[in-house]
């Protein structure tokens, strides 16, 4: 069943039981936040649905004391999760050049895992090993028909090649999709930012606009830590 929690006038979910579990032990979800299921009229602690007991609350401040707003990338639960990674993405395309699209493949990998860390369930992963399998078989069949071509033979298209490269732009769109939507499903619930990512970009440019992206959002991390340790 899932819940949606609330905190402050904002709303995030849904989430699963064990999401919630798993968000109030890495603080992100805390124990006083409200919540309630798409059935309940009334929203209720967490700790409620949980069947824990929530922390005491503080004692209120002195009069005319205003609290520091809550940054989400300050505090022990900004720490439970890695950063982005945090390659330029000037430099990444550079380097994929450089080396004919192999490092681009690459560091789309190490996106994927970074994405799989931050949600566990994500489809992206599964759909960029079966797109760089598809990959290679196809690349190992139009090798066949170059060396045909070189060799001053006639070739012919592979009809298995041709529905591999078909199923190899399917698993493209798939794979930086998913992606997508773990991204922001992450910088809109866990480590709320209000992150959009427009899906024309990331069509045509997949991991370079994600890399710039994550570029950004580093430079904030960053900018609240040095913040953080002035006071």
């Amino acid at each position: 069943m899932p819940y949606h929690v609330t905190r402050e006038g904002q709303t995030y979910g849904p989430y699963s039981l064990e999401d919630l579990q798993r968000y109030v032990a890495s603080g992100n979800v805390l124990l006083t936040d409200l919540a309630k299921d798409d059935d309940a009229t009334e929203w209720v602690p967490v700790a409620q649905i949980l069947g824990v007991s929530a922390a005491p609350v503080a004692p209120p401040t002195a009069p005319g004391y205003v609290p520091a707003p809550v940054n989400p990338y300050l505090g022990p639960a900004a720490s439970t999760f890695p950063d982005p990674p945090n390659l330029h993405w000037a430099l990444v395309l550079v380097i994929a050049i450089c080396t004919c699209g192999v490092f681009a493949v690459i560091w789309d990998f190490v996106q994927v895992l970074w994405v799989r860390r931050i949600e566990p369930g994500t489809k992206a992963f599964t759909y960029f090993l079966i797109y760089v399998v598809l990959s290679f078989i196809n690349g190992g069949l139009s090798a066949g028909a170059s060396a045909a071509v070189m060799a001053g033979h006639t070739a012919h298209r592979n009809p298995i090649s041709f529905v591999i490269a078909i199923g190899v732009f399917v698993l493209v769109i798939l794979y930086r999709f998913s992606m997508k939507n773990s991204i922001e499903q992450f910088y809109n619930t866990v480590e709320p930012i209000g992150l959009r990512l427009g899906p024309v970009m990331t069509f045509f440019f997949g991991g370079l606009y994600f890399q710039y992206h994550f570029n950004r959002i580093n430079q904030i991390k960053q900018a609240a830590r040095y913040g953080a340790t002035r006071y």
